[in-house]
């Protein structure tokens, strides 16, 4: 028995010692302070953090509790280098979730390299909500090139409590406890650090003459990052290349001395060697790349930039890739030089030229802009330049984001200041564009109901003086959307906000005269705010009077498919609402359904890495046919608040064999989309592949095309009706 207890006691002994050399604190047990989040751990997001006594082993958990609003999210959050090599990387930990609503709870992986995020999970699609005991949760991912940081965490968003605690983190199927840490080679891109700390470069006063040089350089700049074989190896950091040639160039006398330095430019890269590998434009590629600008220039740039692109880099580059299976270009080591939120000149100009070539090389909807993104760059050169203070730099960035008329592509991170200027104290009720008025459908607190003095389907008319169609007029430039509708969405969320404890505003309640109020505004944190739809957390499914099934995709669990198929068979028809983002991919589980036999649905047009420019379609994709098949009517509902993933999701169901689509447009903003840093900490993102139906119709800016079109009215917002249900249930009625 001695033997015994001696042999457990050295067990416990050297468990212990191996806690206390563990390299990284991921179990929460080594927290010094016994309710604060230390030792490692720090926090993401606006949440509550503490340690709790409440843990899945030991005695200590890391804890999450929401704010009273549940607008926001939390994170706990740990920083490891990433100084490690291999194919995959796997997140481990168990999590407990008490109340959660309105958002999602998760574990989450996130792997950094140069300012980006090169791969990245936090669970949402999973939709883990509710109550649950304590669980073990797993994320996997490819582990990526060019990875420096690793942040593991767990997240919560919406209301509730979350717990977490013994998170393991491996590659390759090794704990980072015990893996032995490699010395990286670092690319000579990376280890050029000349200027970290500004650009030295002084930009004023400039003529027509110095912008069309400077027009001119950010052409030749671009062409040769995404084309010269040293740069896509990463031999040069080509920003700050930019830099130590700027002062040279600007100082060109005439063209003849201005040509003559980008010659030697490309010259100082080297000797170019002849490509074997190099294939012609496709004759089929939707889109090809643009060489009218470089026949327009002088015959020694010209041929210098020509020999170029016969013998451009082929395969792996340092600053682009297409993502592995669906082809949107992944953007790499662009440094999102976040400690300068007001770039200087040199930095501003580098965030023009950088957005602008990667759009000019590689965004799949660039023929769709109502105007010429050829003059974009000239057009913008003095508006970077002149900005006066971090605000401007921000507005001019959202202006050329909104060129792209994507409403995939805004400002998502770093618009501190933008927010700013729309204004921290916010309206107590939800508005819409109806009948392209400015609508109150919603209170988004019910105790303020009787104070506000405004009634559901009020039309407001001005504000502060100003009416709202001069005022929309005034702001839509920087609301960037693929249609119309999409930007009404966007800005009437914003017109009531302002700095002020209060706002002027004329409406018209039925049938009366218009009249004006003072409506006091709140702090976003007094509100419970939603954005485009009131989140809930109802089942995703129910059955309607008339034996009519309803599903919407807000709520929709992978488990809830089947469930549908069983108890929805039989009826007259179905009803699939995606006025809202789908919470689950369901386009091929529950597609199947609704075809006979396996339909094409969708192509895609990707671009190419070899062939910076050139985009061509991809085959068809199907929807494949399950051998049940629904045998009523399937009708969609859709609208502006249908992006996306939302649209896609209507792209498969509309294969099916007898669907009707109802509602109006819809954003206009399909498939994945890829992000993009500028200087100053900015992050944007655009549509990373072109999506057509098997025709080739796009569905960019277009959105989905209803069967049926119905909007909703003032009349029925203040009947509280939902106009397109009802519509609806007609169709499927309609002998």
């Amino acid at each position: 028995m001695k033997k015994i207890l001696i042999a457990l006691l050295t067990i416990i002994s050297l468990n212990c010692q191996g806690q206390e050399t563990e390299k990284f604190n991921l179990g929460f047990e080594n927290q010094k302070d016994e309710k604060s989040i230390s030792d490692g751990w720090f926090k993401w997001g606006s949440y509550e953090l503490t340690i709790d006594e409440n843990a899945h082993s030991g005695k200590k958990s890391g804890k999450i509790t929401s704010d009273s609003t549940g607008n926001s999210f939390g994170s706990i959050a740990y920083k490891i280098p990433a100084n490690y090599e291999g194919k995959t990387i796997k997140l481990e930990g168990f999590m407990k979730t008490k109340n959660v609503k309105y958002g999602f709870a998760g574990l989450l992986l996130r792997v950094d390299g140069n300012g980006n995020s090169l791969a990245f999970d936090n669970m949402q699609n999973q939709n883990i909500t509710g109550t649950k005991d304590w669980q073990k949760y797993t994320i996997t991912l490819n582990y990526p090139e060019g990875a420096e940081n690793i942040y593991i965490a767990g997240i919560l968003s919406g209301k509730g409590e979350a717990w977490f605690d013994d998170f393991v983190l491996s590659i390759d199927g090794k704990s980072v406890q015990t893996l032995k840490e490699i010395e990286k080679q670092l690319l000579k891109a990376q280890l050029d650090k000349e200027f970290d700390n500004g650009s030295l470069i002084e930009l004023s006063n400039f003529n027509t003459e110095n912008i069309e040089n400077l027009e001119l350089l950010g052409r030749v700049w671009g062409f040769l990052k995404y084309h010269h074989p040293e740069i896509a190896e990463g031999n040069y950091n080509w920003d700050y290349e930019l830099f130590r040639f700027l002062p040279k160039y600007i100082k060109a006398g005439n063209t003849i001395e201005r040509n003559k330095h980008l010659v030697n430019w490309i010259d100082s890269f080297g000797q170019v060697e002849e490509c074997a590998k190099c294939q012609p434009t496709d004759k089929d590629a939707i889109l090809k790349p643009d060489m009218k600008w470089i026949n327009n220039q002088s015959a020694d740039l010209k041929n210098k930039l020509l020999y170029v692109y016969k013998n451009r880099s082929q395969g792996k580059h340092y600053y682009i890739e297409m993502t592995a299976n669906v082809g949107n270009p992944k953007f790499k080591n662009e440094n999102p030089y976040s400690n300068m939120p007001y770039p200087d000149d040199g930095f501003r100009l580098l965030s023009l030229y950088r957005y602008w070539n990667m759009i000019n090389y590689f965004f799949p909807y660039k023929h769709l802009m109502d105007k010429d993104w050829n003059n974009k760059l000239k057009e913008y050169i003095p508006q970077f330049i002149n900005t006066k203070d971090e605000l401007e730099y921000e507005l001019a960035a959202i202006q050329i984001i909104g060129d792209l008329q994507d409403t995939h592509a805004n400002l998502w991170g770093g618009a501190d200041k933008i927010d700013e200027w729309k204004g921290s104290k916010y309206p107590p009720i939800h508005l819409r564009f109806i009948e392209n008025k400015l609508v109150v459908t919603d209170y988004y607190n019910a105790e303020f109901k009787n104070e506000i003095g405004l009634k559901i389907g009020d039309v407001i008319t001005k504000i502060n003086g100003n009416s709202i169609d001069q005022i929309v007029k005034e702001k839509s430039k920087y609301y960037p959307a693929s249609n119309k509708p999409t930007r009404l969405r966007d800005i009437s969320a914003d017109l009531l906000r302002s700095n002020s404890e209060s706002i002027e505003i004329e409406f018209v309640s039925e049938d009366s005269n218009p009249q004006t109020k003072t409506l006091k505004l709140f702090p976003k944190d007094s509100l419970d705010i939603y954005r485009w739809y009131k989140k809930s957390d109802d089942k995703s499914f129910k059955m309607l009077n008339n034996n009519i099934g309803y599903v919407t995709l807000q709520t929709i669990k992978e488990e809830d498919i089947a469930q549908i198929k069983k108890d929805f068979k039989d009826t007259e028809g179905i009803i699939i609402d995606i006025r809202n983002y789908p919470s689950t991919f369901v386009p091929f589980s529950l597609g199947s359904y609704f075809v006979s036999s396996s339909t094409p649905f969708v192509k895609f047009t990707n671009g190419n890495v070899d062939n910076p420019g050139e985009f061509i379609f991809t085959s068809n994709l199907e929807i494949p046919s399950q051998g049940k098949t629904y045998k009523g009517k399937l009708i969609v509902l859709v609208n502006e608040l249908s992006q996306s993933q939302a649209e896609y999701t209507s792209m498969a169901f509309r294969a099916g064999d007898n669907t009707t689509i109802i509602g109006s447009t819809t954003a206009g903003a399909d498939g994945n989309v890829s992000a993009i840093m500028l200087p100053g900490g900015l992050r944007t993102m655009i549509s990373g592949i072109g999506v057509n139906y098997p025709n080739g119709q796009e569905t960019q800016r277009i959105g989905i095309v209803p069967d049926i079109k119905v909007k909703p009215t003032i009349e029925g917002i203040r009947k509280g009706k939902d106009e397109l249900l009802e519509k609806a249930i007609e169709v499927i009625l309609k002998e």
